[in-house]
């Protein structure tokens, strides 16, 4: 279609040329166009006599002209076209992510009880980050609330007793997104060790496969292993293992103040061929049991954009396999990189499975924070298998939405069981949660109450409590078959803040990321709450911001807020 109309474009425009050129030349010239014989003009009759003549041959070229060029049109349509090629595709992004609904909200009456495993990840924050950075918001899956809350510090004390791992901070004030209900801050402060880490044995595992060619990929993994070796000392060792099409053990566990051998080391990897991961983690963990330092940090840290396309490939196999390795004592950090492929899923799930956390690199400055300025975090585990249980009081509390742990949820009676897995905390680590709670009374709920249901103004409670706080964890120094230790904390009536302005900055930013997150994945719960409140309240909360991430956190939120399409204030005309 398109070359038929170019072609009678093509014709419609030498007829006119063929017209004005009619006009333009001399009569010799008119003569010696081709075109059907004409009279001869004598140059014995009058001027005006002559000119009639020329007008009349000038209008039979212009028909014989038009006739020509049309025959000549009606052939080419019934020739064979040359083919052109279609126009190509924009490249298909082929990065995956875990699909997660998010938490809907409770009846206190029906479901009391909520139970979940800690989430130490950072990764969702930093690649967020890199989408956002690169002018798009990020795909609602690779939204995490609880990733993009535990990014930041909030100043929390920490304990000084190893005998209690855990600095507790519970808050309870009003929801910044609604008047109408409360939010419930639980935060715990992992326990630093004072002097020296303990003696690390580190695997590092690199994929050289093709897929890690980028700038973004092998270049920064390298550059980034780097800084972490920097901090390195004699005590500790450092083994590299590659993996691609083949697997290989590139440096032996040497010390780590051999810094110069392990550096060149690292810099003599290149990518290319295929990507066997299973391959590569199984020599991985070999090596780590060479080298395994007892009463030591014995740990896989795998650098990778998660492409696993050659020998074990399967998801749950792969899972298996951390599993089983985990019980050796070595545990799993994972540091996803690159963009276009990348399987955070994997990641991330890998992660949990070893007893470890996971990471997304997008600059040196990530790997600083990651690798060096929270080394002891990343690598140093101070409790094992933290578990959050909260259960609500039914004659105070009506509703309870958890922001978040999504896939860290728990059944009810998985918390006193020691055989469940669930997250582990380094040294210095964070974690926070956060849920949204209606009250009794104060019509914050969304559920219609069961007609046949118990009346929760009659459900048995201690008076005044809203809410009971368990918490459980292992020490790492009990060993594999430790038992779980419990610590509890009621909350009551006289916790409840009612000035949004009386609560702490770490209340206050951390909402502001919560509702954030919830922005980004398209939240039903947020009541017209906007970017411009979210950098509002997290402003207000700032303090010294000594690393500038809050600094930085609003910049983010400056970012989505111009890359969210806005609908048209125009209304629609009648009849479009």
């Amino acid at each position: 279609m398109l070359q038929r109309s170019l072609l009678s474009a093509g014709v419609a425009a030498l007829v006119l040329f063929a017209g004005c050129s009619s006009y333009s030349q001399k009569p010799e010239a008119v003569e010696s166009l081709p075109g059907p014989p004409s009279s001869p003009v004598a140059t014995s009759e009058p001027a005006s006599a002559a000119a009639d003549t020329l007008a009349a041959n000038a209008m039979s070229q212009r028909r014989f002209a038009a006739e020509s060029m049309a025959k000549s049109a009606r052939t080419m349509a019934v020739m064979p076209q040359p083919a052109y090629p279609a126009p190509m595709p924009p490249a298909e992004s082929r990065e995956r992510y875990e699909k997660l609904d998010a938490n809907p909200v409770q009846r206190v009456a029906e479901h009391p009880v909520s139970t979940f495993s800690v989430d130490v990840d950072t990764g969702s924050y930093a690649n967020l980050r890199r989408f956002l950075r690169e002018g798009q918001l990020p795909p609602k899956d690779a939204v995490r609330a609880e990733e993009l809350i535990n990014y930041l510090d909030y100043g929390y004390e920490a304990p000084r007793d190893r005998d209690t791992p855990f600095g507790l901070i519970t808050e309870i004030g009003p929801t910044p997104w609604n008047p109408k209900t409360r939010l419930l801050h639980v935060g715990i402060q992992g326990w630093v060790p004072p002097g020296e880490r303990p003696a690390a044995n580190l695997v590092f595992l690199v994929d050289t496969s093709g897929s890690m060619q980028s700038a973004d990929k092998l270049p920064l993994v390298i550059a980034s292993l780097k800084l972490l070796t920097a901090k390195l000392r004699a005590q500790d060792r450092v083994s590299l293992v590659t993996y691609s099409g083949q697997t290989q053990v590139v440096l032996e566990p040497t010390p780590g103040d051999r810094r110069d051998k392990i550096a060149a080391a690292l810099e003599r990897l290149q990518a290319g061929g295929g990507t066997n991961g299973g391959a590569g983690l199984e020599l991985a963990y070999s090596m780590a049991r060479q080298g395994y330092i007892d009463n030591g940090v014995n740990r896989v840290l795998v650098a990778t954009d998660g492409d696993f396309n050659l020998g074990v490939t399967s998801f749950d196999a792969l899972l298996q396999r951390v599993q089983q390795q985990r019980k050796s004592g070595v545990a799993l950090t994972t540091l996803g990189f690159g963009t276009g492929n990348y399987n955070e899923q994997l990641m991330e799930r890998l992660a949990d499975a070893g007893d470890g956390n996971y990471a997304y690199i997008d600059s040196l400055s990530e790997a600083q924070k990651v690798l060096v300025r929270e080394a002891g975090a990343t690598l140093t585990t101070i409790a094992r298998d933290v578990k959050i249980q909260l259960e609500f009081n039914p004659a105070l509390v009506a509703e309870y939405r958890l922001i978040g742990y999504e896939n860290r949820q728990l059944r009810r009676e998985d918390f006193s069981n020691d055989q469940i897995d669930a997250g582990d905390i380094g040294a210095g680590h964070r974690v926070t949660a956060l849920y949204e709670i209606a009250l009794a009374g104060e019509g914050g709920e969304r559920i219609e109450a069961l007609r046949y249901g118990a009346d929760s103004s009659a459900a048995p409670g201690k008076s005044g409590e809203l809410a009971h706080l368990r918490l459980r964890y292992k020490r790492p120094q009990d060993g594999q078959r430790a038992q779980s230790r419990l610590i509890e904390r009621a909350l009551t009536r006289h916790d409840v803040v009612t000035s949004l302005a009386s609560t702490s900055p770490a209340f206050r930013l951390s909402a502001a990321v919560a509702g954030f997150g919830q922005l980004l994945r398209g939240s039903e719960y947020l009541q017209g709450f906007d970017y411009t409140a979210v950098e509002t309240l997290a402003r207000n909360a700032r303090g010294a911001d000594a690393n500038g991430e809050v600094g930085e956190f609003m910049q983010l939120v400056q970012l989505a807020d111009s890359l969210t399409p806005r609908q048209s204030a125009r209304a629609d005309l009648p009849g479009e």
